[in-house]
């Protein structure tokens, strides 16, 4: 039977996992659907990644790490990716899904130029967002949450660029039909956002960032939160099958 696969490459903080629950549990919860339906494969305990056609979709989660500390297990996914990509297996990459996705298609993945973007902030949709699948029906800007060190700082060739802001020129992109990458966090609420802003104040205040105006800055984010659902939707309708 096909699952919709959480390919979990990490684990959010202790406090946050027991509050709100790890990066699994949070992308469950987000999607909406029955988790029976769901097999999480541990991907950063080196647990094998299946077959494409046992996948009705996959979601590739966050992580701590870097996508250039050139884990093993993260380049097995990146080895993996392709073959989801060619068989037309809906996928999201979140985070650093979004990272190995880019890296894995031909994009250049490394630490910002800028430094740490952390927060609320605010993305920009692109006109070709007007027919894609997955961000089609969404407001033309709305608030995400966003913890990254790192982005894809050259896309995929052929890539769709979806959306921006001014500090993250390449917050989402979409390949082929049916593969998307998000640099934010869809699955994150308000709570979990003010966790990592909190856990990270030491490195933020000598980053130059103010960290009461990020806490004050917080808000839900419905309209990325949306797109795991319809993620969700899209990967069970089979419409790319």
């Amino acid at each position: 039977m096909k699952k919709l696969i959480i390919v979990k490459t990490g684990s959010t903080f202790v406090d946050t996992a027991e509050r709100y629950g790890d990066f699994d549990e949070m992308t469950c919860r987000g999607l909406g659907i029955d988790p029976a339906t769901v097999r999480v494969v541990n991907a950063d305990q080196g647990e094998r990644l299946p077959d494409p056609k046992a996948c009705y979709g996959v979601v590739i989660t966050g992580a701590h790490c870097m996508v250039t500390d050139d884990l093993p297990w993260s380049l097995a996914i990146e080895a993996w990716i392709p073959s989801l990509v060619q068989a037309e297996v809906p996928l999201l990459g979140i985070c650093y899904g979004h990272q190995l996705l880019g890296r894995a298609m031909g994009g250049n993945v490394d630490f910002h130029p800028g430094g740490k973007e952390v927060g609320t902030v605010a993305i920009k949709l692109r006109s070709e967002r007007s027919n894609d699948p997955l961000f089609a029906n969404l407001a033309p800007q709305f608030p995400v949450h966003a913890t990254h060190s790192q982005s894809v700082l050259s896309l995929p060739p052929e890539a769709v660029l979806l959306a921006e802001n001014d500090f993250e020129p390449h917050h989402a992109f979409r390949l082929g039909r049916c593969a998307w990458g998000v640099q934010f966090h869809p699955e994150y609420d308000s709570n979990v956002m003010r966790d990592y802003v909190t856990a990270q104040s030491d490195s933020l205040v000598l980053a130059g960032q103010n960290v009461d105006a990020l806490l004050q800055n917080l808000c839900e984010t419905p309209e990325a939160n949306s797109l795991l659902v319809t993620f969700a939707e899209l990967a069970i309708q089979g419409e790319f099958s």
